[in-house]
């Protein structure tokens, strides 16, 4: 594979910087074969030539004639704006990632007219620490290797699972959203130990050891979870206690229509975002 690829992001808010800083963490991709892009904060350019020592400029046609990769990371909002400045400048011979919620590959073919391969990606916010749980799918033009290309960009963030398009809603529901189940899990933890009467500072060590420890358990080990949830129990000890709570107020069933409903959601906010696109 080319590793001299010239990778060029349209927008430049925190998804692209998270993968730009992991590519160059990686020591995977040159600065020189990244490009950053936006529509008129120059400030923000800067600070990535700054930060990243990346090029970033407001110069659509300079930055899209020599990138073989085009990463869209702009707002939906942005999106039927933003395709259509850069469609002068694109070709069937670029590669198209987009991290963009919502858009499936089929609207952004349909609008930019062309018959490009795109890889659609949906990442998570631990995108920022090189952690993220990301999953990709390929367009109708994209192939194998355009996969190879996406997956070895987004593994500098993380861990990459391929799935069919149709799938990214319930990876919405599941990975993307799943970092804001976590922390909700653990400020109700920390008010429990509030409540309890433990130090601030102690209990935020203990809970957040607690979480990377149990993580680390369920990455390491061949058992199921509920396997390695029955060795902690004992009968008639503390955590049977304390999980026969969670059982009375239906914690799991709470936990599955919770990432049901916000699997339903991405696909309502991707219907109502791609009927404004083709209006417009």
């Amino acid at each position: 594979m080319d590793k001299k690829l010239t990778y060029t992001f349209i927008g430049a808010g925190s998804m692209a910087e998270a993968m730009v800083a992991g590519m160059i963490n990686s020591k995977l991709f040159d600065r020189e074969q990244l490009i950053v892009t936006n529509r008129s904060n120059v400030e923000r350019l800067q600070y990535y030539k700054q930060q990243y020592g990346v090029k970033g400029t407001n110069n659509l046609k300079d930055a899209l004639e020599i990138a073989d990769v085009v990463i869209l990371a702009m707002k939906p909002k942005d999106v039927t704006a933003a395709l259509e400045s850069i469609k002068p400048y694109l070709t069937e011979k670029k590669l198209i990632i987009s991290v963009i919620a919502g858009i499936s590959t089929k609207s952004i073919e349909e609008l930019l007219g062309l018959k490009i391969p795109i890889i659609r990606a949906m990442p998570n916010t631990s995108a920022t620490i090189g952690q993220s749980a990301t999953a990709i799918s390929q367009g109708t033009f994209a192939n194998h290797n355009h996969e190879a290309i996406a997956k070895r960009l987004f593994l500098t963030i993380g861990t990459v699972s391929i799935v069919d398009e149709d799938d990214l809603h319930a990876v919405t529901g599941l990975s993307g959203s799943g970092p804001a189940y976590v922390y909700y899990l653990v400020e109700a933890m920390e008010k429990a130990a509030l409540d309890l009467g433990l130090d601030k500072d102690v209990s935020k060590e203990l809970i957040l050891q607690t979480i990377i420890g149990a993580a680390e358990m369920l990455k390491s080990s061949p058992k199921h979870p509920s396997v390695l949830r029955k060795e902690i129990m004992s009968p008639g000890g503390t955590t049977e206690a304390g999980l026969s709570v969670l059982e009375q107020y239906k914690y799991q069933e709470a936990m599955v229509q919770c990432i049901k409903r916000a699997t339903e959601r991405s696909k309502e906010l991707g219907a109502e975002i791609e009927n404004i696109m083709m209006k417009q």
